[in-house]
Order: structure tokens, then sequence, then C-alpha cells
């Protein structure tokens, strides 16, 4: 019975500690909280703080895109490699 008892433990800790490690991804640095917007000499801008880092990195849109992000949005920039 002990032998059972310990066997059940072991099982629920290794479950757990599967389950724990398995449900952390990873973060994707590409993305932000949208933090401003400005239409710059004719440019659409957003000012994005990055998700990873914590730094504002301002980014330059179509005006489709601009039109359709609003400041306190979470967004992703799609079309670089990650910034910091």
């Amino acid at each position: 019975m002990k032998k059972l008892k310990r066997f059940s433990i072991a099982i629920f800790a290794i479950s757990t500690m599967c389950i724990i490690f398995s449900s952390c991804e990873k973060q994707d640095c590409n993305c932000g909280v949208i933090t401003d917007d400005q239409i710059i000499g004719g440019e659409y801008t957003l000012s994005i703080r990055n998700d990873c880092t914590n730094n504002v990195e301002t980014f330059i849109f179509s005006e489709s895109v601009w039109f359709d992000a609003y400041i306190g949005e979470d967004f992703c920039v799609t079309n670089v490699e990650s910034w910091k």
C-alpha cells in the first residue's frame, strides 16, 4: 500500500511539472502596446512599447493599418525580425 501511495505521488508530481513546463510559451518580442499615433511629414506612425524590453520604437505604417490601430491596444510588427 505504501508503494502504491508513493508511486501515485510521484506520478502526480511528474505530471504537474510536465504541465507547468509545457504551458510556458516563448514570448513574441515583435509585439507590444501602442503608446502613440501621429502623422509626421505625411507618414502614419505608431509608437509601440515592446513587451520584452519595455523600449518604445516608432514605426511607419500604411494609412489603413494606422486607422485600425488604437492607443493602448496590443500590436505586433510583422515586417521586422525583432526590436529591442
